[in-house]
């Protein structure tokens, strides 16, 4: 009966959520795309009366002398800038606080955020924070906690997976708890984004497959909960098409513009899908591990995605099987599960080609009721999933997760 109680109340908490996000007013960044964009970046800064701007980015992209061409373009606009390049890989509240205070004693303006996700979610929450002296990070972890607009804001990805240059998040590490949290907020999406494949060409082969699966997790998650809507449909399955259709090409050779443009779309197309519709339980699992073992997200949600679409079972093998046909693994004439259980083993088999494993060796299996506390608190409930995980499904899943033998840290 306790369990019946806890599911009506989930439940009833997501339909209130469903409900506010309908009148809540999302908005879509200005996006500057094609090979070569970056630098139509300063005008659109410039447009917002910005005239001192700090660029949140890591020393690695500023060796690689990536950032030039926006320094080059932000002198001929006669824009001044300042470089905060010690993004983290999982941004710390340190980390953020670092970015802000040097907003502050620089007196910028603006902020553009280059790099992969954690140097956008490192800037939305330093912008956050620019704006909202009077609240911590942590107090404004979770839905609709920003109460003041953030300084403009500008975001350009140089990986394919997160979305952030389109979302209402930003994720937070707290290495006191080894917690990660999410700030979501209207507030928090940029004004524009630059989509410039030249600056995903470098990327290696593993990162790649991780934050490309990254983006499929995240369509798929916003297609199969309950918050979707013809517009996060669409975007899903077109984020999904994309990646069924480019990411292998980009794993196998890097320079191929074209297939790294695409790949752009398509982490932006589900992004827009999944910060309408939200995530699930796949992103519960990889926060929490990443958290607690610094496991790359983009690697932790590939990992874990085909268990948990397995774990749904028949009550998403509807809205697998219109994936399936969106990816072209075949058409709604052949039977739903036939095409759904088509679905969840292309992506095992994309997984093996790419050099994804089955399991992460970081996981200690005496770690595992901590980790299945902290998933269902983040999952339970705030996501509006198909099925409602318990502890002992939960618990299932990761010791499927497990690598026997592995050596623990």
């Amino acid at each position: 009966m306790w369990w019946k109680m806890k599911k009506l109340y989930y439940r009833s908490y997501q339909f209130v959520m469903r409900s506010i996000s309908k009148v809540l007013r999302f908005r879509e960044p200005e996006l500057l795309m094609g090979a070569g964009s970056l630098i139509e970046l300063p005008a659109i800064v410039k447009s917002h009366g910005v005239d001192k701007v700090l660029i949140v980015t890591d020393n690695v992209l500023i060796n690689l002398g990536m950032v030039d061409d926006l320094l080059e373009s932000l002198n001929k606009n006669d824009i001044e800038y300042f470089l905060f390049d010690e993004v983290q890989p999982n941004p710390t509240v340190d980390n953020i606080e670092a970015a802000r205070n040097q907003y502050l004693e620089k007196g910028c303006n603006g902020i553009i955020a280059f790099g992969g996700g954690s140097s956008i979610d490192c800037a939305k929450a330093a912008a956050a924070r620019v704006t909202n002296s009077n609240m911590t990070l942590r107090q404004m972890k979770g839905p609709l906690k920003v109460r003041k607009p953030l300084p403009p804001l500008f975001a350009v990805p140089t990986t394919s997976g997160t979305g952030s240059e389109t979302t209402v998040a930003a994720i937070v590490t707290d290495p006191s708890t080894h917690e990660k949290y999410a700030i979501m907020d209207t507030k928090l999406t940029p004004l524009a984004a630059v989509l410039d494949p030249k600056l995903t060409m470098g990327l290696p082969p593993h990162i790649t497959a991780a934050t490309g699966m990254d983006a499929l997790t995240h369509a798929i998650e916003a297609y199969i909960g309950r918050n979707g809507t013809e517009y996060t449909d669409r975007n899903a399955e077109e984020a999904v098409k994309l990646i069924f259709e480019n990411l292998e090409k980009v794993y196998t050779n890097g320079n191929d513009v074209e297939a790294r443009s695409h790949m752009l779309l398509a982490s932006y197309k589900a992004g827009n899908a999944f910060t309408r519709a939200y995530v699930g339980y796949v992103h519960a699992i990889a926060h929490t591990l990443g958290g607690l073992y610094g496991v790359p997200h983009g690697l932790a949600n590939a990992v874990v995605l085909p268990y948990v679409l397995e774990y749904f079972d028949g009550c998403i093998y509807k809205k697998l099987a219109c994936l399936a046909a969106a990816a072209g693994l075949g058409d709604m004439s052949e039977p739903a599960e036939q095409l759904a259980r088509k679905f969840i083993e292309t992506i095992k088999s994309m997984n093996v080609r790419m050099q994804i494993p089955s399991g992460l060796k970081e996981i200690n299996e005496q770690d595992i009721p901590l980790i299945v506390k902290r998933v269902l608190k983040e999952g339970n409930p705030g996501y509006p999933v198909p099925k409602i995980m318990n502890e002992k499904e939960c618990t299932e899943i990761l010791k499927k997760l497990v690598i026997k033998g592995a050596n623990k840290q």
